[in-house]
């Protein structure tokens, strides 16, 4: 099978782990049919092709006392300037998410903080850090993310 492909034996796999990475394998196996040893197998290929790269906990951002999320837009103060706002942000925990984009931004920015006041000091601080240019929206309310992967076999 081709690096990138799987069949719908493991579509039922990864859209049944994406949904919920506690499942068992003896849980997989019934929803696939196979041997409990065969699903593990079929995991560990995935697992060693890079389709499956990890599993975590789902946080939740209230609780943990984050609930102010926002995407802050970046551009270079001057466009000569080396290209290392990614390293140069690394350390910033309340910065979840770093996309290089297409438009006006260089990188998008996703990051979940306390307050408004908590807010306006990150923002400070990654002007500073970074020497960048900054464009934030507030997000009001989350409909949905981190949904899991449409997975459709491939040929």
């Amino acid at each position: 099978m081709p690096a990138g492909s799987h069949d719908q034996i493991d579509d039922v796999i990864l859209r049944q782990l994406s949904q919920d990475a506690r499942t068992t394998l003896a849980q997989l196996s019934e929803q696939t049919g196979l041997s409990v040893s065969a699903v593990q197998t079929r995991v560990r290929r995935l697992e060693s092709r890079g389709v499956i790269r990890g599993y975590k906990a789902e946080l939740s951002p209230e609780a943990l006392g984050r609930p102010l999320s926002a995407f802050i837009e970046i551009t270079p103060l001057d466009p000569a300037q080396a290209d290392d706002a990614p390293q140069r942000l690394e350390h910033l925990a309340a910065i979840e998410g770093c996309y290089s984009v297409a438009g006006d931004a260089s990188y998008m920015l996703f990051v979940r903080v306390p307050t408004p006041r908590d807010l306006e000091a990150l923002i400070r601080e990654i002007r500073q850090a970074a020497s960048v240019n900054t464009r934030t929206t507030v997000v009001l309310q989350t409909f949905f993310e981190g949904r899991p992967i449409g997975i459709e076999a491939q040929d």
